[in-house]
């Protein structure tokens, strides 16, 4: 099979073209306004790559059709692929490259209620993890993947999802900023991974280590590597969540060790003092 033959989509998708052309055109732009370095352009390139190779390529029809290249899959979607782009901070990037009209616009909605609503959820403390987690181990339930694998509509949603929550979740863990204005506190942004990454870890050792066959639907539509048994293919989808995406997380924890100990030697960390502050400031009544 040529390059040509593995980059050509297995289902093309317009929208999805859309999204990576206007992603890259607003970076582009916003390149003109902020100083991006190489090490930042490195990693949003490399993510988008990434998420185009694993969503848009004929690699989708072996996810379709092999457990351990649909892990993989999710692995890039759910871990790698964000946490590359959110590593190159490409918020204000993307904000510049906007038409001044659009950034108005975009100011003006985050000023509305319903633009501090939207914001509040997408970056909560408890309901970016709680559903970073539940949307891999919700989608690995048999019956919700027999289900999902089936209905195209299902499927894309699944696709769709992981890649969403991973923005959310990656965007609050790599934040460099203190607490506030930062949502999670520096400590926070280190057990968070460990939090989230050890019922991962779990369900990939139980898939691992299970001798019969979790889910059929590989061999309802024909699994694509012939000679590799169900099982073979189960045990190798779930090292990939045991051990791979167990360190995809390790290294967003270290990033945020590195966040705190950089804070801590800038004295950036908040004492208590400044917390009683913060909290007779929130007290006090409107004069």
């Amino acid at each position: 099979m040529s390059l040509i033959d593995w980059l050509t989509p297995w289902e093309f998708s317009p929208t999805l073209v859309l999204m990576f052309i206007v992603g890259g055109w607003l970076f582009i732009r916003g390149q003109r306004v902020h100083r991006v370095t190489l090490a930042r352009q490195v990693f949003f390139w490399t993510g988008v790559a990434f998420l185009y190779l694993s969503m848009h390529t004929r690699i989708d029809y072996y996810a379709e059709r092999m457990f351990f290249i649909h892990r993989l899959q999710h692995l890039v979607l759910h871990h790698l692929g964000p946490l590359l782009i959110m590593g190159a901070y490409p918020g204000q990037v993307l904000r510049a490259g906007l038409p001044m009209k659009w950034r108005y616009r975009l100011r003006d909605f985050r000023l509305t209620r319903g633009g501090r609503a939207l914001e509040a959820v997408l970056t909560n403390k408890i309901f970016v993890p709680f559903l970073f987690v539940i949307l891999v181990l919700g989608f690995l339930i048999p019956t919700v993947q027999f289900y999902s694998m089936l209905d195209w509509r299902l499927y894309r949603f699944m696709n769709w999802s992981v890649v969403i929550s991973g923005f959310m979740y990656w965007n609050l863990i790599l934040d460099r900023r203190p607490s506030p204005p930062a949502v999670l506190s520096p400590g926070g942004r280190i057990i968070s991974p460990v939090v989230t990454m050890v019922p991962q870890m779990i369900v990939g050792a139980i898939i691992t280590f299970t001798e019969y066959d979790l889910y059929p639907i590989f061999d309802l539509c024909g699994r694509a590597i012939p000679g590799m048994t169900a099982v073979t293919d189960q045990a190798i989808g779930g090292l990939t969540m045991w051990v791979l995406a167990g360190f995809v997380e390790v290294f967003g924890l270290l990033f945020a060790l590195s966040t705190l100990m950089r804070l801590s030697a800038r004295n950036r960390l908040p004492n208590k003092q400044d917390r009683r502050r913060r909290r007779q400031s929130v007290a006090a009544p409107a004069s």
